[in-house]
């Protein structure tokens, strides 16, 4: 989402010049794969996760994991997101779930997404690697399976593997449900990582209505160490939309002390 006026592998660069130690991206489709390592490399920066392919997002795909016509289709793409990822030496892997197919009950889709994750589990765990589980808000992806946090964590306690954490993301959370800092309280042990951007809009943070100084307050008295990725879209420049983010902090700092307005 962030520097769209370049190509793909060029924003590697443009992030360590901006100052950041590490990225995150969607299924890099039609990219050369030997060529985003390369570019990776060059700019010198880590990747901490990157999504399995999750099909044609924008023509309104997010994932295919619950389509039983497409499980071979399914295996084959997360082979070889396990592969990017270890050459990338990135250790969490997004998997979106799929919208509702419609033509078989949604409790048949999930028994399927478990199908595929307990085959892919064991794999990713062999490498070091973890898979994340992402809720996304209905207003914008109405038929996609998990819009709740409380849904999705249940689904991630049913396959009882350490391997599988929650992906959380502010910006869907907000707008599903709102209740971001209680949520954030009572799920902490199951989130891997964490996605901002301010709602609505879903621009960078301080455009909106998200209170951040209280919500990345109360992520920081949760214990989280992870990352906080920044998926949103800017209102002008990419680079322009960091004025928020001193640039000493952009490699690495607590998450109170962004203290947003």
């Amino acid at each position: 989402m962030l520097w769209k006026d370049v190509s793909f592998v060029e924003r590697f660069q443009r992030a360590a010049s901006a100052g950041f130690g590490a990225v995150e991206f969607l299924w890099p489709q039609g990219e050369d794969l030997d060529a985003v390592v390369r570019a990776k490399e060059r700019a010198g920066i880590n990747v901490v996760l990157h999504n399995m392919d999750a099909g044609d997002i924008p023509a309104g795909e997010r994932g295919f994991a619950n389509d039983p016509r497409r499980r071979n289709e399914w295996q084959i793409a997360f082979l070889r997101a396990l592969e990017l990822a270890k050459r990338l030496h990135c250790a969490q892997i997004n998997c979106l779930v799929g919208n509702d197919v419609g033509f078989i009950p949604r409790d048949v889709q999930f028994q399927i997404v478990r199908e595929n994750l307990g085959w892919a589990l064991p794999q990713a765990r062999a490498m070091g690697i973890t898979l994340l589980i992402e809720t996304l808000n209905p207003i914008e992806t109405p038929r996609y399976l998990l819009t709740s946090t409380r849904n999705t964590v249940a689904f991630i306690e049913s396959l009882q593997k350490p391997n599988l954490k929650l992906q959380y993301d502010i910006y869907h959370m907000q707008r599903a449900e709102g209740n971001l800092i209680a949520t954030l309280r009572a799920h902490a042990s199951r989130i891997a990582h964490v996605q901002i951007a301010d709602a609505p809009g879903r621009n960078q943070p301080g455009t909106g209505e998200t209170a951040w100084s209280r919500v990345l307050g109360a992520l920081e008295e949760t214990g989280y160490a992870g990352y906080i990725g920044l998926e949103y879209n800017p209102t002008g420049a990419t680079d322009d939309s960091f004025a928020w983010l001193p640039r000493e902090k952009r490699k690495e700092c607590r998450a109170i002390d962004l203290m947003i307005q």
